[in-house]
């Protein structure tokens, strides 16, 4: 672990229970936060796990040592997770686990902290609005310690058809293409277009059809990098996004700080992008 995140005790309004957010500890609460993932990619969303990480019942690779675990726990149970990677972690493993999917060419040359946002996932059972937002209050502790300029990382969207997928990557083309200094690109052996010209959709309903955490993002001001990559491995068709934390939206900011008074600057708004 490079940095500390203090335990912060808090009490979402749809759980039943109080639940710790902070940092992992050690090996055994990273194999906790793996086993989690597991259960979420490989047994509910049809991953394909590897014969050792079906052997073993844990999603892993080369980053998890390096970089942090962000925990919910409930009762010392790790319940959701998110995992943390910031230059110094990149570094040490040889670059960012997106790269092997997209050029991120433009957002290494951001000045100062960046950090990929990445395996993000939530037992079924606390699978609700209320942690979610948690592990979003433990993020914008982090982006606030540290400084963080530039946040970045594959979102997901179910499936490796891009296709069926067409209206929800045009959707995203036309209303959320990023800016051209944050706009990472498909790499060209594995990319697929966003816009499709002849795909038609209701701009109104599309936001309600895409994934809870893409969506999340979008509303916190995040844009879309060109281009998106089929994940066989996952399921998954991905697309890079990517935002300034100076970025987030006003509304969310008024609401965070009508919420809590903290002392977060440029990340408080992230705790609320998930109402």
């Amino acid at each position: 672990m490079t940095h500390q995140l203090k335990p912060t005790r808090l009490f979402p309004a749809e759980s039943s229970a109080g639940l710790e957010i902070r940092l992992a500890r050690g090996p055994a609460e990273i194999a906790a936060s793996q086993a989690l993932r597991h259960r979420v990619f490989f047994d509910e969303m049809g991953a394909a796990p590897s014969p050792e990480a079906a052997r073993a019942g844990l999603d892993t690779d080369p980053w998890d040592e390096h970089c942090d675990h962000l925990l919910a726990l409930a009762d010392g149970v790790v319940v959701g997770t998110y995992r943390l990677i910031d230059r110094r972690a990149a570094l040490r493993v040889g670059g960012f686990y997106s790269a092997a999917e997209f050029d991120i060419s433009p957002l290494l040359r951001e000045p100062g902290e960046i950090l990929e946002l990445g395996r993000s996932c939530v037992d079924r059972d606390w699978r609700n609005r209320g942690t979610l937002q948690l592990l979003w209050r433990g993020l914008a502790e982090v982006i606030a310690r540290r400084d963080v300029k530039l946040l970045f990382g594959c979102a997901s969207l179910p499936g490796t058809d891009p296709d069926t997928l067409a209206p929800m990557l045009t959707y995203l083309h036309d209303h959320h293409l990023a800016p051209l200094p944050t706009r990472g690109r498909a790499l060209p052996h594995r990319a697929c277009p966003l816009r499709r010209p002849a795909v038609n959709y209701d701009p109104r309903q599309m936001p309600h059809a895409l994934p809870p955490l893409l969506k999340g993002y979008l509303k916190a001001g995040a844009g879309i990098g060109a281009g998106a990559v089929v994940d066989h491995e996952f399921n998954t068709t991905d697309v890079l996004v990517a935002l300034r934390t100076e970025a987030m939206t006003a509304r969310h900011q008024r609401r965070y700080e009508a919420k809590a008074a903290c002392d977060w600057t440029a990340a408080r708004a992230w705790a609320t992008i998930a109402t």
